[in-house]
């Protein structure tokens, strides 16, 4: 009876394990779908490009200026503050950030300069302050001019193109005057040191709105001429105020995705700023002119 019952398991397994065979050998010959490829991602390239450019100014001086009621005249080329100035330093630097047609810039200018008499003359007093004003001995300024705003291309014809910007203009300053006593003069507002009466400004600060236009014009691959002008002021901070810049760049070589230009041209900006009455009055009128050489990176 066992043996019957054994057969008959034989007899219903065995078809059912040649059929499961024949399953995996038809599996065996379907192809497995081959990898898909994985890509790199592309690089996303920015829409700005940037520029910076620290620069020297080579800064001469002529104008006015009036610390505690007394006004000096100030005449001094690059050579004589070089020459005469103890003091003479200077940070300066410009930085751009162009989109398509529009453009985001910033400058900024610091310098300290210390001037004897040779280069700068008596004046006059303010109303309200008695007194001769005796020989100035010294002058010093500590100066700072922040620009920020934006500029817009809005026309360009082949290789000329043309910006309009607006922005504001930031001034802070601190002037010293230095005195000969004489037998005259009002010391209200005055300091005594030594021998001489000084006239300390302390710290004036103002912002003017600036409005201007700007053009460029590639000479060649690589050779840009540029020439800016502005005006600003308007009563808000100064009386009023304005600048002209030309210039030149070439590029001379990229590395590491950098491009490096030479940059040389001419700056000159003035101002006509005061404040205050009598022995509290402050002036400056001057403008400050010279060359410039910088340095251009843009990535």
């Amino acid at each position: 009876m066992g043996h019957l019952v054994r057969r008959s398991l034989c007899a219903m397994l065995l078809p059912m394990c040649l059929a499961g065979l024949s399953v995996t050998a038809q599996a065996a010959d379907i192809p497995y779908p081959s990898p898909v490829p994985i890509e790199a991602p592309l690089a996303v390239t920015s829409p700005w490009s940037y520029r910076f450019i620290p620069y020297g100014w080579l800064v001469s001086m002529n104008g006015n200026q009036t610390v505690r009621g007394r006004t000096v005249k100030v005449d001094a080329t690059f050579v004589d503050i070089v020459e005469k100035s103890d003091t003479l330093l200077a940070l300066m630097g410009n930085f751009e950030a162009r989109n398509g047609a529009l453009a985001l810039y910033a400058d900024a200018v610091w310098t300290k300069i210390g001037l004897d008499g040779n280069t700068v003359r008596t004046r006059s007093l303010a109303p309200g302050v008695v007194g001769s004003l005796g020989a100035a001995a010294d002058f010093s300024t500590q100066l700072a001019v922040v620009e920020v705003g934006a500029a817009y291309q809005v026309a360009s014809a082949g290789a000329l193109k043309f910006d309009i910007l607006g922005g504001v203009r930031y001034w802070y300053q601190e002037a010293d005057l230095s005195l000969d006593l004489v037998g005259t003069l009002n010391l209200a507002g005055l300091e005594l040191i030594g021998g001489r009466a000084v006239a300390k400004s302390g710290a004036v600060d103002w912002v003017d709105p600036v409005i201007g236009a700007r053009i460029r014009y590639d000479l060649a691959p690589g050779h840009e001429l540029f020439v800016r002008g502005d005006i600003g002021g308007f009563g808000v901070g100064s009386k009023f105020s304005w600048q002209a810049i030309a210039g030149y760049g070439m590029e001379f070589g990229t590395y590491q995705g950098v491009t490096y230009s030479g940059v040389i041209g001419y700056r000159a900006l003035g101002v006509d700023y005061a404040q205050g009455s009598g022995t509290r009055r402050y002036e400056f009128d001057m403008v400050l002119h010279g060359p410039v050489v910088g340095l251009s990176m843009k990535f």
